[in-house]
């Protein structure tokens, strides 16, 4: 069973400026505050895009390098990790656990170097 894209995220330095920016480019509203693992984001200053789109969120701050990402949803993060490492991918990130939630997100990079995320069940 091929896996789905369940997320997107934009991030950056000022992450104020780039919802800014989306949301006047895409008309894009966010909900800003909601908990975010802090490796993805700086706790209070993560917009979850409202509307119909596939959920995504704008966020970062000082000392978060910008990129972008999308997320695959797999049944155990951890597990897919150590596979696409034994696929060539390399780890950046996780897993890790979002604060108050039951979710774990985790980023590897592929043989090319193109950032890609994991999501699942905590």
């Amino acid at each position: 069973m091929a896996r789905q894209v369940v997320h997107y995220e934009i991030i950056g330095a000022d992450p104020g400026r780039l919802r800014d920016y989306y949301g006047s480019l895409f008309g894009w509203e966010y909900a800003v505050g909601g908990p975010v693992a802090e490796p993805v984001s700086e706790a209070g200053n993560y917009g979850f895009v409202e509307g119909e789109t596939i959920p995504g969120g704008v966020g970062g701050g000082a000392g978060y390098a910008p990129h972008t990402v999308f997320y695959v949803g797999v049944d155990d993060v951890a597990e897919a990790l150590e596979k696409a490492e034994s696929l060539g991918g390399k780890r950046a990130m996780g897993p890790v656990r979002s604060p108050g939630g039951d979710l774990v997100v985790a980023h590897f990079t592929d043989p090319e170097g193109n950032l890609v995320g994991l999501a699942g069940p905590a």
